[in-house]
């Protein structure tokens, strides 16, 4: 019988995350091809794609600032999420200004100013910068991950297996050790 209790471990901001990288990268690469092209069609899908990213860039931050107080981390990981976070707020911030200039440049709006299309696109290099910066606390310190797989061999493709019937296919997951380092959020303020 399937489980509907559905939860997102450990929270929402990996969800919200995507949507916004693809969405605001979009924006301004459509913004960079309009203003080359000149094609006002391109403008449009851009503006779209920036306001529905603005959007769900205040979703995306909530789910950091949940991620950021709720997920269990030691204090290099503390380190690294706090660097994502200075990273990503005036990223958020500069994305959120360019979505209400281009609100309110959209009744005239048949192009793009270049001063506009040149913050859009270093934005998007802040936001290159943000998402790996957000990528090291995931992938390099395992935050907000329940569990690692257990390697065998060198780690590398060749070191599992697809689903061939080995003795080796069938092993017990170890859980992993409580760590008693971890950084508690909820006596201080950051």
């Amino acid at each position: 019988m399937m489980d509907m209790n559905i939860e997102i471990i450990p929270n929402y901001h990996p969800i919200f995350v995507h949507f916004t990288i693809g969405l605001l990268s979009v924006s301004a690469l459509l913004y960079l091809l309009g203003s080359i092209l000149k094609k006002e069609n391109l403008f449009i899908a851009a503006r779209w794609n920036l306001w529905i990213g603005a959007v769900l860039t205040i979703g995306t931050v909530i789910a950091g600032f949940d991620a950021y107080n709720s997920v269990g981390h030691d204090a290099a990981s503390h380190a690294a999420m706090t660097d994502h976070k200075n990273w990503a707020l005036p990223t958020a911030g500069i994305f959120l200004a360019l979505a209400v200039w281009a609100g309110w440049k959209k009744r005239s709006a048949k192009t793009a100013s270049p001063i506009f299309v040149g913050i859009i696109v270093l934005a998007s290099v802040l936001l290159v910068v943000t998402g790996y910066k957000g990528g090291e606390v995931v992938y390099r310190h395992g935050t907000g991950v329940m569990r690692m797989p257990e390697i065998h061999g060198d780690g590398g493709h060749g070191s599992h297996s697809h689903g061939e019937e080995t003795h080796e296919t069938h092993h017990e997951i170890q859980e992993p050790e409580a760590s008693t380092d971890h950084h508690d959020h909820s006596s201080h303020e950051h």
